[in-house]
């Protein structure tokens, strides 16, 4: 079977639009047929072991199947800004990170284009792409999908935004969002197993599950921390981040348009570490800044 053949019922993501994407028929994220991206360029601000201090080959995607008020890339992910390209575009733009001394190629919110980028893979490792591949994900993938990625990701970056389901559909117009990522985990474990780095610290295989911090969500964020160490075991790494910015449409949502308490993080990592978290990244204070926020104006697309 053909990758693209998946579009033609396209469900990629647990919303099972099941359109036909292959006739440009639009599904919830509005994705069609054709890629579309807005930007890709190297990256210093992940974890240090993604961006080093060369960089993440990052390639932000358009279109996504989450409505996250909050959401620091609406213009894309929302409003749907980038450019359409080929599936050979986006193998030359793999190599050209590449030879940028890109520590890897970062997928930014990819589900929606999978079987696109699969085919891209194929043709940039024929012509000589080896560094890491990296699959930056909402966690609303299907299990099929994430199977389908077996062999083809190296490492998986995984979001674990909300434990309780009212959040997820409050914030993010999300249902079942818990239940149907924590098989995806274990899915995407089971593929890159336990973390991997290279001789100068950065990752080369596994998985960093990672948590964004709402104000007022203390008690939830503790419950997604005790999800995963109990799941885990500290045989994945937990990013705890702090980087929550009151942007796109938080003004309606007066308990999280505000700057996240440092005091209520603090909290946090100290919980993760008293229930013996050893694996995990934290972020300082200050990096909730609109300053932090790519451009998108189709840098390197």
């Amino acid at each position: 079977m053909n990758s693209l053949d998946m579009l033609n019922n396209c469900n990629l993501c647990y919303r099972q639009c099941n359109v036909n994407r292959n006739n440009n028929i639009l599904g919830y994220c509005k994705a069609g047929k054709n890629l579309k991206v807005a930007r890709a360029a190297l990256h210093l601000w992940e974890e240090p072991c993604v961006s080093g201090e060369s960089g993440s080959g990052t390639v932000f995607f358009s279109h996504c199947n989450f409505s996250c008020v909050f959401c620091q890339n609406h213009q894309i992910s929302q409003e749907h800004l980038g450019k359409e390209i080929t599936i050979e575009r986006l193998s030359e733009i793999f190599l050209e990170l590449q030879v940028q001394n890109a520590n890897n190629i970062n997928l930014v919110t990819p589900t929606h284009y999978i079987p696109q980028i699969i085919e891209a893979i194929k043709i940039s490792k024929n012509k000589g792409l080896s560094i890491p591949i990296l699959y930056n994900t909402n966690g609303y993938d299907t299990l099929d999908s994430i199977k389908a990625l077996r062999g083809f990701i190296d490492v998986y970056l995984p979001d674990f935004k909300y434990y309780d389901d009212k959040y997820a559909i409050k914030y993010s117009n999300v249902k079942n969002y818990r239940e149907n990522l924590m098989p995806i985990l274990m899915e995407m474990y089971d593929q890159v197993g336990d973390a991997k780095f290279d001789k100068n610290g950065i990752i080369q295989k596994g998985m960093i599950i990672r948590h964004l911090m709402l104000p007022s969500l203390l008690f939830d964020s503790k419950k997604v921390i005790d999800t995963i160490h109990e799941t885990f075991n500290n045989k994945v790494y937990i990013s705890i981040m702090n980087q929550y910015t009151p942007m796109n449409k938080s003004y309606n949502f007066p308990e999280i348009n505000k700057p996240l308490n440092p005091k209520h993080y603090d909290s946090l990592v100290d919980y993760a570490l008293s229930i013996g978290v050893t694996k995990g990244f934290i972020q300082e204070e200050g990096s909730s800044s609109k300053a932090f926020v790519p451009s998108f104006l189709n840098e390197g697309v």
